[in-house]
């Protein structure tokens, strides 16, 4: 019997500690600095307790907020949003969090962005019991419940494809 030779070969090794392990033609389309920032997410997460669906919920949260960019800038400059009070928004980072979430360097470091979003996440009674957007939406405050769960498949591959051991 006869293999071919592309699926004779080991399959690449993702080690979540080493970037340069990361596939370069990235994970569903999410690549470079954006898998770095997955990798924070899932090892923040799983670092605060929380098991793979709850790292699926922080990667789809960052996904639909920033793309999984750390951007110091949010929805006032690029849609003109404002807060309900009329105030412009602050949402800054890969959370797109407001400035009632932290300081900027808080908001702005990938890592602590993460434990800010998981604190609240895990003081949500049942959020493991809720359809995933829903509970995401519940942390973010955002206008549409459903928004993140066009994002539920990619997350889910990005945690699988990065969760395996490093050997």
């Amino acid at each position: 019997m006869l293999i071919p030779l592309g699926l004779a070969r080991d399959p690449a090794l993702i080690c979540i500690d080493d970037p340069q392990t990361f596939p370069e033609a990235g994970i569903e389309g999410w690549s470079g600095e954006q898998l770095e920032n997955a990798a924070t997410i899932i090892r923040t997460a799983g670092a605060l307790g929380f098991p793979r669906e709850g790292q699926i919920l922080g990667v789809m949260t960052a996904m639909g907020e920033s793309s999984l960019h750390n951007i110091d800038y949010g929805d006032w400059e690029t849609r003109g949003f404002t807060n309900p009070d009329g105030t412009r928004t602050t949402s800054i980072g890969l959370f797109q969090q407001q400035a009632w979430w932290g300081s900027v360097e808080q908001r702005m470091d990938p890592a602590t962005a993460t434990t800010l979003f998981f604190d609240r996440l895990g003081r949500l009674p049942e959020w493991q019991t809720m359809e995933p957007s829903h509970a995401i939406h519940r942390v973010q405050i955002n206008t549409d419940r459903d928004y993140y769960s066009r994002f539920q498949t990619d997350a889910t591959a990005v945690v699988d494809a990065m969760s395996g051991p490093c050997e």
